[in-house]
């Protein structure tokens, strides 16, 4: 990385979809900033979310996937505070008059036209970036006070910074004891169809009722966070690529049979969630683990949405009964039956349990002949209809 001093460089947020321009303002400000490229608004959107050292967002208006007015509402309808205080500047044309007003409407601090001059375009830089550093360290101060108070009083969720302190402990300590650490990001399908048809304020009725579901449905030891208007973030230690992508099939599959009723309407909603595992993606960072199950989201909306996506693509319930079935956690068992699990989730791993706990239950009874019953207990795991599908009840 480039340095003035020993201070890092400013990092500028192109999203145009011409190379050219990107081209040419990476030559005027090239030595001065830091810069990262992207194609769309959608793009830009995602880089955001996972690339906390981004100063500034320089962007163009008309793009494929998400344009500059939608990239522009996001930023500013974020729950994440360093996103949306992010200076943003517009590129556009001389005449663009009503182009300009409306990006004014929607939060751009200032406007740039294609043939800006470098000096021009690096004092502009310069001002925005410094006010952004000094918005920054107000946050870190904040930040620092939400690890006193984890709560966001909007969502009643943990903060943002919360759960990445919180989420570092966790993982650190899932490495030191060859544990699993799990994540999945949740995205509400088609949010912004949602606003047009019915309003913010009904978009937001439908963002507290998911807010609520997963506060509820969680454990004790997980995290959940509201990331974005329409994505939320649960962090599961101690979790393995098997139990997360269970919870997560059984969350959207549940949301999928969701009716909520605004006045004569009556709307359906659904979710396509993004898992990620430590020790199958070798994440190092909680924020890179996150990274990894948004792009796997973006691939399920893609896809066409209300899906849960994996390492391998899209989960079904066959893929997840194989995964239960063929890694299993004792520790995480018990976990489950002290934490007071239901019996049919319990049910569907005891044929694994069963299977990891055989050796030892063989060498008990040959020391101490205490009568266990080995023959039954092999039926039960290795006869016909045995196995997590076999246990399943109808």
């Amino acid at each position: 990385m480039s340095e003035q001093g020993n201070q890092p460089l400013p990092k500028v947020l192109i999203v145009d979809d011409s190379r050219m321009v990107r081209a040419s303002i990476v030559k005027l400000i090239r030595g001065r900033f830091e810069f990262r490229e992207e194609v769309d608004g959608e793009a830009g959107w995602q880089a955001l979310l996972v690339d906390p050292s981004i100063h500034l967002v320089l962007t163009d208006i008309g793009m494929p996937q998400l344009d500059g007015y939608g990239l522009l509402e996001r930023i500013r309808a974020s729950k994440l505070s360093r996103v949306q205080e992010l200076p943003v500047i517009v590129i556009s044309g001389e005449e663009d008059d009503a182009v300009r007003e409306r990006a004014r409407q929607l939060g751009a601090n200032d406007f740039i036209t294609k043939g800006i001059g470098a000096a021009e375009l690096l004092a502009r830089l310069d001002s925005l970036t410094r006010l952004a550093q000094t918005r920054r360290e107000l946050e870190e101060s904040r930040a620092a006070l939400a690890k006193q108070s984890p709560v966001d009083p909007v969502s009643g969720l943990a903060t943002e910074s919360y759960m990445t302190w919180r989420g570092e402990q966790e993982l650190a300590l899932a490495r030191r004891h060859q544990a699993d650490f799990s994540t999945m990001v949740v995205e509400i399908d088609r949010y912004d169809q949602l606003i047009t048809a019915y309003g913010a304020h009904v978009a937001q009725l439908v963002t507290r009722k998911l807010s609520g579901i997963l506060a509820t449905k969680v454990r004790k030891e997980d995290t959940v966070t509201q990331i974005a208007p329409s994505q939320f973030v649960v962090l599961a230690p101690g979790t393995d690529l098997g139990g997360v992508s269970a919870f997560a099939l059984r969350m959207q599959q549940a949301l999928e049979k969701l009716v909520m009723t605004y006045r004569e309407d009556r709307i359906r909603i659904s979710v396509t969630i993004g898992v990620a595992s430590s020790s199958v993606d070798g994440a190092q960072s909680v924020s890179e683990l996150i990274g990894v199950a948004m792009k796997r989201i973006q691939a399920g909306r893609q896809a066409g949405g209300n899906r849960v996506v994996g390492d391998q693509g899209e989960i079904t319930q066959e893929l997840v009964d194989r995964l239960v079935k063929r890694t299993v956690s004792i520790d995480q068992v018990l976990g489950q039956i002290r934490d007071g699990a239901g019996a049919a989730e319990l049910e569907a791993r005891l044929p694994a349990v069963v299977a990891a706990l055989m050796p030892l239950l063989q060498l008990m009874e040959a020391r101490l002949g205490c009568g266990i019953p080995l023959d039954r207990l092999n039926n039960y795991n290795f006869g016909p209809g045995a196995g997590a599908e076999g246990t399943k009840k109808a």
